[in-house]
């Protein structure tokens, strides 16, 4: 009998340590470096598919000489999906969607695998439900289901068996928590598994051409559960997020080797299943009729096109001794930051107010550009003075008070005047010679001018 092999791995940067230490020398965690244990490859020759690359010859090519024709990409009959993963899903490629429970993962898989395999052999494996379950569900989203094969199983080795015999294009693994090898010791969930299970995955993909579809669970802080080296060994990496008051989910790209990363796509969850939505802007410019001071229009770039979003913020005078700083959809550091900025170099004192700052939609803003837009709201609270409902502003504030360009501003500006915007205050770098019709661009070069413009 084989004897099993013991390594010790951080789940946080994966770095591989021969013994147990209480921190990791590489991301300096505490705690982090837990015992796994990898299988032996006799234990995985057993299998049909044995997943390990030096069975097969391998030629040195040259990049010039590998054909791309080969390798067209899979529709998944969602334009947003599609926009996420960077044009469709490539062959023979690992994902791995994230997301907390009752988001809508199953569901997304189960309308794209219905519509897929109506033109083409697609496989589902569900390990936490029971196949009435599945059939039930997609009844009632009225799905066809006269296509689509399925699969009730929960070992990697028997999957990749049967999925050699089926020879679909792509399989769903729904979730790879529950996922287990033979020749791993640890239980489903553990550390080891899900490593194993994930690689072996990978490799199954990578050697017979098949698109490999993971769904994982998510931690009580957002991230993916199991060990950091899960989301190196795939090759995209997408979390599908929503509120559960909300009927809105959004799909987000964090890697991404076949297209961009932090690509946004939109769904609306409905009776009838996911509805991908077209126009995104349009949802999150969902403005009251009143007019109010604080609230203004901002033009994120996500991925590969912009988005427009409602900032809003309230300054009030504070009654305690620490006034407070809540930023919702947006980093709280660099609130903190703009405050100092606003102190020097607009002449804002606000260091005895409470300051919220929320991002209507559920958004999560991470570029820079809402720099100015969150003075501009700053300011139209503080002084109770209400912007007009045709403004948009962008642009990055530096630390010496000047304003910054951000990347592709001809397109943002494109799009706020698609939407009924009549002015802009942008970066003096990003103002174009020819604004768009019917639209007046101001440039500015410092905070003290966008104040002004007021």
């Amino acid at each position: 009998m084989a004897k099993n092999k013991t390594a010790f791995v951080c789940n946080e940067c994966g770095q591989d340590f021969p013994r147990w230490q209480g921190q990791c020398s590489a991301c300096k965690e505490w705690n982090t470096i837990t015992e796994v244990r990898l299988g032996s490859v006799k234990a995985a020759r057993n299998s049909q598919f044995s997943g390990y690359a030096g069975e097969g010859a391998s030629e040195v090519q040259t990049l010039n000489e590998i054909d791309l024709n080969e390798l067209p990409r899979i529709p998944s009959s969602f334009t947003e999906f599609d926009r996420v993963l960077g044009g469709g899903i490539v062959p023979g490629s690992a994902i791995l969607i994230g997301g907390h429970p009752g988001a809508g993962k199953s569901t997304l898989l189960l309308q794209t695998l219905c519509q897929l395999a109506e033109s083409m052999p697609a496989l589902y494996v569900t390990g936490e439900e029971s196949l009435q379950q599945v059939a039930m569900r997609a009844n009632r989203l009225g799905l066809p289901t006269d296509k689509l094969r399925m699969l009730s199983e929960t070992s990697v080795e028997r999957i990749c068996d049967i999925a050699v015999k089926e020879k679909p294009k792509l399989i769903v693994v729904d979730s790879i928590q529950v996922m287990h090898m033979a020749d791993v010791t640890s239980s489903p969930g553990s550390v080891s598994q899900v490593r194993e299970s994930a690689s072996y995955l990978t490799r199954f993909a990578k050697q017979q051409g098949i698109a490999v579809i993971m769904v994982g669970h998510v931690t009580k802080d957002g991230s993916l559960a199991g060990p950091k080296v899960l989301e190196h060994c795939i090759d995209c990496s997408v979390m599908f997020e929503g509120d559960s008051d909300s009927r809105y989910r959004t799909l987000r790209s964090h890697k991404n080797r076949f297209g961009a990363i932090n690509e946004l796509g939109v769904f609306a969850m409905t009776e009838r299943g996911l509805k991908e939505v077209a126009n995104p802007s349009a949802i999150f410019l969902s403005r009251g009729e009143g007019e109010a001071s604080g609230s203004l229009v901002m033009v994120v770039w996500e991925g590969t096109r912009p988005l427009l979003v409602e900032l809003q913020v309230l300054v009030d005078n504070s009654s305690m001794s620490h006034p407070r700083r809540v930023a919702v959809g947006m980093d709280a550091n660099r609130l903190a930051m703009l405050l100092a900025v606003m102190h020097r170099h607009g002449g804002l004192q606000m260091s005895d107010q409470d300051v919220f700052v929320n991002v209507v939609g559920g958004v999560k803003v991470t570029e820079t550009s809402a720099d100015l837009t969150l003075l501009m709201a700053m300011v139209s609270s503080f002084r109770s003075n209400v912007l007009p409902n045709d403004l948009v502003v962008f642009g990055e504030v530096g630390l010496s008070g000047e304003i910054r360009p951000v990347p592709n501003g001809q397109e943002r500006l494109v799009e706020a005047a698609k939407h009924g915007f009549k002015r802009a205050i942008v970066p003096k770098a990003n103002a174009p010679k020819r604004p768009p019709e019917g639209m007046e661009v101001i440039g500015v070069n410092k905070l003290s001018e966008a104040l002004a413009s007021l």
